[in-house]
């Protein structure tokens, strides 16, 4: 049987008529599960910049102009885009005050060489007068808003310290869609003590919400709690073609209009531990390619599949 699924690139080529780039950035803000607001230590697997490892750092708000600069300077040996994504990346980038959020996302909107905005956040760091300012910046430009679901298990959840539960998260989907976000979930394939079973229902789950998923492999990054779990076996990482089998798998479960914003991960080599497969991004997308058809998983979009 045919699998079709909608890539990234083509998606947002669709969107808006030409080529566009992730510029990374970050606002040098921590997450509610760090400093005690609703946990400590953060996810297990979280490392030490909140996966903001690339990203370019706004000091303040008159500083989003010139890390926007700095980040196209970054990008601009293998970028070759007309247009950018202003994608403030790490830790949970709702999680401040709401003013500096404002000026920080309407600085980004209003640049001509920006197309979109993109905000990763926790599902519980979305209070009414933060929404309100999310439905400001729409409209403005369009907003992905990015969210770290992982698992749909409650058990794995409290495992990893996520820090709230499927209902927040639902909850939080309902409310950004009503103000006309593009909802984007990471699930995490490979998680402590989940089968990859467990793996395709979560991202089932997410594909029937959600408009755009991002999907990889549990990577073991030095400084986390994970990290003590693999030295001590507690944990043991996927093999690549795990990895890749359950992908598959995923994959066939993800509505034809769900865009797949990631296949893998991009672990930042000077903290990686395991799995080391994981840190050859090129190989695994040729592996991937490879085993996408072998099982009849073809890029489309919704519209050709008869």
């Amino acid at each position: 049987m045919l699998t079709r699924y909608r890539s990234a690139d083509a998606a947002l080529r669709e969107m808006f008529g030409c080529k566009v780039y992730k510029l990374a950035l970050s606002c040098a803000v921590t997450c509610p599960n760090r400093d005690g607001s609703a946990g400590t230590g953060g996810c297990i697997f979280c490392g030490e910049s909140g996966s903001g490892e690339f990203a370019e750092i706004c000091r303040s708000e008159s500083d989003v102009n010139e890390a926007i600069e700095r980040a196209k300077a970054r990008v601009s040996g293998k970028a070759h885009a007309e247009k950018y994504i202003a994608y403030f990346q790490s830790y949970t980038s709702t999680y401040m005050p709401v003013e500096k959020l404002r000026d920080v996302l309407l600085t980004a909107a209003d640049r001509e060489d920006i197309a979109a905005l993109s905000v990763a956040t926790r599902p519980d760091c979305l209070p009414a007068d933060i929404t309100e300012v999310l439905r400001e910046a729409i409209s403005r430009k369009p907003l992905f808003v990015e969210l770290g679901l992982q698992t749909i298990r409650e058990d794995t959840a409290k495992l990893i310290n996520r820090g709230y539960t499927l209902a927040v998260y639902d909850d939080a989907v309902i409310r950004l869609k009503s103000i006309g976000a593009n909802v984007i979930t990471h699930i995490i394939v490979g998680l402590p003590g989940e089968s990859k079973e467990d793996a395709v229902r979560s991202a089932a789950y997410a594909g029937r919400v959600s408009d755009g998923i991002k999907l990889q492999s549990l990577f073991v990054l030095r400084g986390t709690r994970l990290a003590d779990m693999y030295e001590s076996g507690e944990y043991v990482p996927l093999t690549e073609n795990e990895y890749i089998d359950a992908l598959c798998d995923c994959v066939k479960v993800i509505p034809k209009r769900v865009v797949l914003h990631r296949l893998t991960g991009d672990p930042p080599k000077r903290l990686l531990i395991a799995p080391l497969w994981t840190a050859d991004k090129k190989r695994v997308r040729a592996a991937t390619a490879k085993a996408f058809e072998a099982r009849n998983i073809i890029q489309g979009s919704e519209s050709t599949d008869k």
